[in-house]
């Protein structure tokens, strides 16, 4: 059988009735699960769809608290004097040594007398995360070059249309199927969107000519266009690996993705100097030379969580269910900015609120009724079976 053990990933081990060799499908929420031995057909069908629900949540908690709180942080850094982009791109991948702790304790706990290709990633499945993650850290440099010039709230409204760049890319790469609440989420929240961009005029940072407010701009959308390409991107790598993917073969992607991201944007830090304006930066620091460095600290640890939370997502739903979490807490970092840096919160950002949340609770409400759909399908399946 190929789809995964969604309890048997999350404690580094699989059932001995998969064999390694075998291609792996990740258990999506509304896939047509199946399998060639009636043991592992039962296993599946008992497993609690509040669970799989469960850890799903989990993944989008994390998600919120990293793109919530990355833009805030990295905003700091730019209001109270900080100004290198090389710098600020590499706190958003810098924080991948975490993942280190968890990968040691499954490391500990793996099942010995399993071969090793159940924990370990293959060169293959490495080599993809290398080149996205050298997407990553391109997005990730448009990204804080654009918001050095742009308000929180300008920046999250141009880095929400990932959406409609992940859809389509989906659409191209893994030809993902929409439904008519997917259709709808993405046609409100691009909706949303667009009406909080038309009520933002004059928000130009003191400063900030017309020519840098520009480029911010088309730096913002770049990195949301190569962001949308990215989630796909992983959802084919998951797909097409030669291997059936465990939890610390998520954890290892996620390990070198950051990694390559990271080294990317250290060359750009050494090309740029960064590195001995650092000193300066922290001498000079607004809040303070030791909240210079927390804020910088801060920053990574947040961004890791964050695409920690987004490859979960990506696991156990899909790439265009990515976005949509991504794009939903735009109104949550609105707010966040409203209480953080004294922003106004306006009607055009009340009613983005609404409409991002109506598309969120649409494409959530379909997943789950076409998992419930698919589960009594499945348990029709074995009950003639038997």
């Amino acid at each position: 059988m190929s789809a995964l053990h969604i309890e048997m990933m999350e404690e580094g081990v699989l059932s001995p009735n998969i064999k390694p060799s075998t291609p792996s499908k990740n258990i999506k929420l509304s896939d047509d699960i199946h399998g060639d031995d009636d043991g592992d057909l039962k296993m599946i069908n008992k497993q609690s769809l509040m669970e799989k629900w469960g850890l799903l949540v989990m993944y989008c908690i994390f998600a919120a608290v990293g793109f919530t709180g990355g833009p805030l942080l990295l905003r700091v850094y730019f209001l109270h004097g900080g100004s290198r982009k090389w710098l600020s791109s590499a706190l958003q991948t810098a924080g991948f040594p975490i993942l280190l702790l968890p990968l040691a304790i499954l490391y500990a706990k793996r099942d010995k007398a399993a071969p090793q290709t159940n924990f370990f990633a293959s060169p293959k499945l490495l080599l993809s995360s290398i080149f996205i993650g050298i997407l990553l850290g391109v997005s990730n440099f448009m990204y804080s070059y654009g918001l050095s010039f742009l308000p929180v709230s300008t920046s999250s409204i141009l880095l929400s249309t990932n959406l409609i760049f992940t859809a389509l890319c989906a659409l191209i790469l893994v030809r993902q199927k929409f439904s008519p609440f997917s259709i709808n989420a993405i046609v409100i929240m691009t909706l949303g969107s667009v009406l909080l961009g038309v009520g933002q005029n004059g928000d130009r940072p003191e400063g900030v000519t017309s020519l840098q407010y520009l480029l911010g701009f088309i730096l913002s959308i770049g990195a949301a266009a190569s962001g949308g390409l990215a989630l796909p991107c992983i959802e084919v790598a998951y797909t097409k690996a030669n291997q059936v993917m465990t939890y610390p073969i998520v954890l290892q992607y996620q390990f070198f993705m950051a990694l390559s991201a990271t080294v990317f944007s250290i060359i750009g830090m050494a090309v740029n100097k960064d590195f001995q304006a650092m000193q300066r930066e922290a001498d000079e620091f607004g809040l303070g030379k030791m909240e210079y460095y927390l804020v910088l600290v801060s920053s990574a640890v947040v961004w890791q969580i964050s695409y920690i939370g987004t490859l979960g997502i990506i696991f156990y739903a899909t790439s265009i269910f990515a976005g949509v979490v991504s794009a939903v807490l735009l109104p949550l970092t609105e707010i966040a900015a409203v209480i953080v840096f004294h922003e106004k919160f306006t009607g055009e950002k009340g009613m983005a609120l609404a409409m991002s949340v109506w598309g969120f609770l649409s494409y959530f409400y379909g997943t789950y009724k076409e998992s419930k759909i698919q589960t009594q399908i499945d348990s029709t399946k074995t009950s003639t079976r038997e």
